[in-house]
């Protein structure tokens, strides 16, 4: 099918049978033709040093994000930079999870380095963050469940209501907050090769299910040279 999204799903080997429900279900491959600047924010997910330090794919999307990054602030976007913070002052901000999905050392290592002020916890010395873009805290896998992260009410601060999901991981956090924030009615893309997995197969997964029913897949540059506009 000549069409420039399919190449960009091909590009991450989106399965012909995902394709084929798709064109059933909507008829066309793309849910959105244009996001209009002024609404429309970049969401990087957990591209703090404790997470892309142990994932090398990580450090390879870094340039796609700032380059997005670039773009949705020319276009008058706002870019908001969310990181995962898991304990405070020694005590986890999330029981349940570290209590039964961790070995006791294993738990007490990741919320201690994803505790404000732990070097883990800080953004990849690579990532062009800038004055006047949004940093947001999350205590879950999304960046969208209010009164677990405060990303919605700056978003909504700014009158945001498209958003380009990136970061990491694919079929974790970034497939989680792209769910919620469509479920939430943002009108939602993901980069992929703006998003990083461990192993190939999970960034396809969680490309696949948005894909399906939450939003667009899309090529970083497809969205800086076909989706976004100024106006």
């Amino acid at each position: 099918m000549p069409d420039d999204a399919l190449a960009a799903c091909a590009a991450v080997d989106m399965p012909d049978y995902v394709i084929d429900r798709v064109m059933k279900k909507r008829g066309r491959l793309r849910v959105f033709d244009r996001f209009a600047g002024p609404e429309t924010a970049l969401v990087v997910i957990d591209m703090q040093h404790f997470y892309v330090d142990d994932v090398p794919p990580a450090v390879a999307i870094i340039p796609h994000i700032n380059r997005l990054a670039a773009g949705v602030r020319a276009a008058g976007g706002a870019v908001a930079w969310v990181s995962m913070t898991a304990g405070e002052n020694g005590r986890s901000l999330w029981p349940l999870y570290h209590d039964n999905f961790f070995t006791p050392a294993a738990a007490a290592r990741h919320r201690d380095n994803l505790t404000e002020g732990a070097p883990g916890h800080a953004l990849h010395r690579d990532l062009d963050v800038q004055a006047g873009d949004i940093l947001a805290t999350k205590h879950r896998f999304s960046a969208f469940i209010p009164g677990q992260s405060d990303l919605p009410d700056k978003l909504a601060a700014r009158g945001i209501r498209n958003v380009i999901v990136t970061g990491m991981l694919t079929n974790f956090c970034c497939e989680t907050s792209a769910r919620d924030a469509m479920m939430l009615d943002y009108r939602v893309v993901m980069a992929n090769d703006a998003n990083a997995a461990r192993y190939k197969e999970d960034h396809a997964i969680g490309f696949s299910t948005v894909f399906q029913s939450f939003g667009d897949v899309m090529t970083t540059d497809d969205v800086l040279t076909t989706l976004l506009t100024k106006g």
